[in-house]
């Protein structure tokens, strides 16, 4: 069994920040399907699918730690089989970036992860959500604009690829074939 963590922020006002691409990913990935989310035994939502979980901590940002500890514990699973999705404002609006470690990069919810797992060693999923060009707590509360949201689209497709793939072969297999900028995601 493999865990995707989304990371975002629970209330409707969040629901379509920058901040949240992580559960809009998630969203995505579970728009056809009748199965909504449900509440799970902790800090956080999921979503089965055979040996696919989808999660989606309710703690906000800040504190999202506590929920990944939660889940690796209630579904019995080492941090080898987790992935943690979240924006990043370093990497340019269309760009996806598997990692099998790293540090925080600034990001508040990595941070409280690799506090609580005591480590900086687990899988990641970075969505780049473009540069600021205004104060950066503002930027990543902003929602995304009408283009950009289009263009999700094609984004999320490719990542959710990518997904599947470091889930049947592995973060390598994913960090070669996936780690690039989306060449116009809005055409596709």
């Amino acid at each position: 069994m493999h865990v995707v963590i989304g990371l975002g922020n629970p209330e409707k006002r969040y629901q379509k920040t920058r901040h949240n691409a992580g559960f809009l990913l998630l969203d995505y990935m579970t728009q056809n399907s009748i199965i909504p989310f449900r509440a799970g035994k902790g800090d956080y939502y999921f979503y089965e699918n055979n040996d696919l979980v989808l999660i989606k901590p309710t703690t906000y940002m800040n504190l999202s730690g506590r929920a990944v500890v939660q889940v690796l514990h209630d579904f019995s699973l080492p941090i080898k089989n987790l992935l943690v999705i979240y924006d990043d404002f370093n990497l340019p609006f269309g760009t996806i970036r598997f990692r099998a470690r790293g540090s925080d990069g600034g990001h508040n919810g990595i941070k409280s992860i690799i506090y609580e797992l005591e480590t900086d060693t687990f899988n990641r999923l970075k969505i780049g959500i473009g540069q600021p060009s205004k104060d950066t707590v503002d930027f990543v509360l902003s929602e995304f604009n009408a283009e950009e949201m289009h263009a999700l689209g094609s984004v999320f497709q490719f990542a959710a690829e990518g997904i599947e793939t470091w889930r049947k072969e592995g973060i390598a297999q994913a960090m070669n074939r996936y780690n690039r900028h989306i060449d116009n995601p809005s055409n596709n």
